[in-house]
């Protein structure tokens, strides 16, 4: 028989997107497949949504709210599966995404130590124009290749893009419920320690939706997320350090250090020096974040607390218009392919 894939689907505050995820997991090609997904203590509607498509292989389960982390634990408890498809509650897959995934696994893999990775494209309401734009990811890697790829280019890989056995994930360990933010970031990295070497199927895509401040990894001023970055960036230190400790390595690290300073500077200067001095140990120097030139007359005539705020509210506003901008478009063609009477 084939192997059963289960697609877990925690959702919080997902009235607006759940219905089409549920979809896109029950249009997936692949049999057989399982549905879980598991409401954390959403204020809205999500839950109501998502019975309604409770069936044999779509179950839907609510619990009181723990964060994403210990429901995404929650969630592999109860499946079964002999592969996990992890998927967010606003996002989707296309049809054969776990399809191609599987069969590139049984034809050429079939080594439950090797991670699938897939393309993701983002989007504000019309997944049809996602924009898939290939990274330093998007190829077959081993572990340590991909970690100093990922750190020192700050390049990640969309939750949903990855199918992993059953086994890799119980080699891996629970996800981390202290990590506020990047949570998918560290875990995925103790996935990929784990595994024989990341292959990436073509072709196999998921959508996913831009959400801005809206994101469980917009950071913004909160302290709890600053601390838990701060938590993370050294994780990923020590994970790619343990597999090599070269000057490559070394200063890939680095450069991961310098890309994230800004989430701290000048809010947090008691994390700032630690993420100097942590710097300095692997032999680089970082001083004050880099800024592109719009946010540097920023600091220049009003100062670093202005910058910042303005780092993270310009692109919000500019997601914002696009997003208003999206929406109209997508009502306009929802109208116009409305059967006229």
């Amino acid at each position: 028989m084939k192997p059963l894939v289960s697609i877990l689907i925690p959702a919080y505050n997902a009235e607006s997107w759940v219905a089409d995820t549920i979809r896109s997991a029950m249009a997936q090609t692949w049999e057989p497949k399982e549905i879980i997904v598991l409401d954390d203590g959403s204020k809205d509607r999500t839950y109501e949504v998502a019975k309604e498509f409770e069936s044999e292989k779509v179950h839907v389960f609510k619990q009181e709210n723990t964060g994403v982390p210990t429901a995404r634990n929650n969630l592999f408890s109860m499946s079964h599966g002999e592969f996990i498809q992890w998927l967010d509650a606003d996002d989707l897959l296309a049809p054969d995404k776990i399809e191609r995934q599987m069969k590139m696994y049984e034809q050429q893999v079939n080594n439950p130590r090797m991670l699938l990775s897939s393309p993701f494209g983002a989007f504000l309401h019309r997944p049809q124009h996602a924009k898939f734009i290939p990274s330093d990811l998007w190829y077959d890697l081993d572990p340590k290749e991909f970690l100093i790829r990922k750190l020192g280019q700050k390049l990640s890989l969309q939750t949903s893009t990855w199918l992993v056995s059953r086994e890799l994930t119980e080699a891996a360990g629970p996800w981390d419920p202290l990590m506020y933010v990047n949570n998918d970031g560290e875990y995925f990295s103790r996935v990929i320690l784990k595994s024989q070497g990341v292959k990436f199927v073509p072709d196999a895509n998921v959508y996913y939706r831009s959400v801005g401040a809206g994101s469980v990894s917009y950071i913004g001023r909160s302290n709890k997320k600053m601390e838990a970055l701060w938590r993370g960036l050294q994780l990923h230190i020590g994970y790619l350090r343990g597999l090599e400790d070269s000057e490559r390595v070394r200063a890939a690290c680095v450069k991961y250090l310098e890309h994230y300073l800004i989430d701290f500077y000048p809010l947090r200067m008691d994390i700032v020096e630690k993420v100097q001095k942590l710097a300095k140990e692997l032999g680089g120097n970082i001083t004050e974040p880099p800024l592109s030139w719009k946010y540097r007359w920023i600091r220049a005539v009003f100062g670093w607390n202005a910058a910042h705020r303005a780092f993270y509210m310009v692109p919000e506003m500019k997601w914002s218009l696009k997003r208003r901008w999206d929406k109209l478009a997508f009502d306009m063609e929802n109208r116009q392919s409305q059967p006229t009477r």
